[in-house]
């Protein structure tokens, strides 16, 4: 049977098409929409992979976290001063040449100044014949002859061998009997503080005294007897 069939009852001859059919007699029209609706959805797909791909390159192609390994840092404040105090010692030789040093006694002590004599000259100091002073007195002074030129340097290293005493120029008269140093350049008049003790004795007492002292050092003890002063020796004269 044709395509084209003739209309019946409508007196009037006439054609019509009859919808065209694919494989199977399914409508040809209706397959066409299937396709196109399955190419559009791989298109769609195609797109949407396309764009996935693209954010994943963007962002370093990772979702993954960056870890980093980070170190402790010191910041230094250029602003603020660090004052670093740091402390010297400097130690001056002695001088014990050059002039001749002469211990009179003017303490309560009989003997002191004979006793003093002998620890000065151990220490290296040049010693002459101990005397009397013209006075008693707590704290030794040292007396230096101005005209001799070495004689200041010698008394004021036996001031301080003397734990820190005084040094003056000898006043006129002498504090001694004789009213003169005798030829001496030096004259220690050693009053009752220093009598018979150590020069590591009078060291000792005079860092304590200045706040320089090594409190677990004990001073040296005297190499001597000493006298007390209510107990004068009987062989020894008061002058020396």
């Amino acid at each position: 049977m044709s395509n084209e069939e003739v209309a019946v009852g409508s007196g009037v001859g006439a054609t019509r098409r009859s919808p065209r059919q694919g494989v199977g007699g399914s409508p040809v029209g209706s397959t066409l929409s299937i396709v196109l609706a399955v190419v559009a959805i791989i298109a769609g797909f195609l797109i949407l992979r396309d764009l996935t791909a693209d954010d994943s390159s963007s962002s370093g192609g990772s979702s993954d976290p960056v870890v980093t390994d980070v170190q402790p840092t010191t910041t230094f404040d250029s602003g603020v001063t660090t004052t670093i105090e740091i402390t010297t010692t400097t130690t001056v030789a002695l001088v014990t040449e050059g002039a001749t040093v002469v211990v009179a006694n003017g303490n309560t002590i009989g003997g002191s100044a004979g006793r003093m004599s002998e620890t000065l000259g151990t220490a290296g100091y040049n010693m002459g014949t101990p005397v009397n002073a013209t006075t008693n007195v707590d704290d030794s002074i040292v007396y230096f002859d101005p005209t001799n030129t070495a004689a200041q340097a010698v008394a004021e290293s036996v001031a301080r061998s003397l734990g820190g005493v005084a040094a003056q120029a000898i006043p006129t008269p002498a504090p001694t009997d004789s009213g003169s140093l005798d030829g001496a350049g030096v004259l220690v008049v050693l009053g009752d503080n220093q009598a018979d003790k150590t020069l590591e004795t009078l060291a000792a007492e005079a860092a304590v005294a200045t706040g320089t002292a090594d409190l677990g050092t004990a001073p040296a003890v005297a190499g001597e007897d000493v006298v007390a002063p209510d107990e004068p020796a009987a062989d020894e004269a008061t002058d020396g």
